[in-house]
């Protein structure tokens, strides 16, 4: 009976502290950006999103894709973010290439919550 007791206790402390575990959370502060009219000529473009992390262990931004095309060029913080202190996600889109209207993504990904984040950006390129 003392040996059932202790593994039960034994178990109820192991699930406490998974379930008391904490995390890191990115939040956005947006997850998406229209440019508006840019003209092909007019050079790169860059769009800023902050995140923060309302979680209470640090977050790490592990990695931002650049959408497949050449024509983005992610940067991110490398460092860890601290729990309430925020970051940046920058997204350079080369318009020289392209004419018409324009929707691009890219995915973040943290070891925090939600693992992965969807960040888009849009609009017009005149010729």
């Amino acid at each position: 009976m003392k040996r059932l007791t202790l593994i039960i206790a034994a178990l109820s402390f192991l699930v406490t502290a998974i379930w008391a575990k904490g995390s890191a959370t990115a939040s956005f502060s947006e997850y998406s950006h229209d440019f508006g009219t840019i003209g092909a000529k007019d050079g790169k473009v860059t769009a800023v999103y902050t995140v923060e992390n309302t979680g209470d262990e640090e977050l790490v931004i592990l990695s931002v894709t650049n959408g497949g095309c050449g024509c983005t060029t992610p940067s991110y913080t490398k460092k860890p973010i601290a729990p309430g202190a925020k970051g940046e996600v920058k997204l350079t889109f080369d318009p020289s290439r392209f004419s018409g209207e324009f929707n691009r993504s890219v995915t973040v990904t943290t070891n925090g919550k939600p693992r992965k984040t969807k960040l888009k950006f849009s609009g017009y390129i005149k010729p």
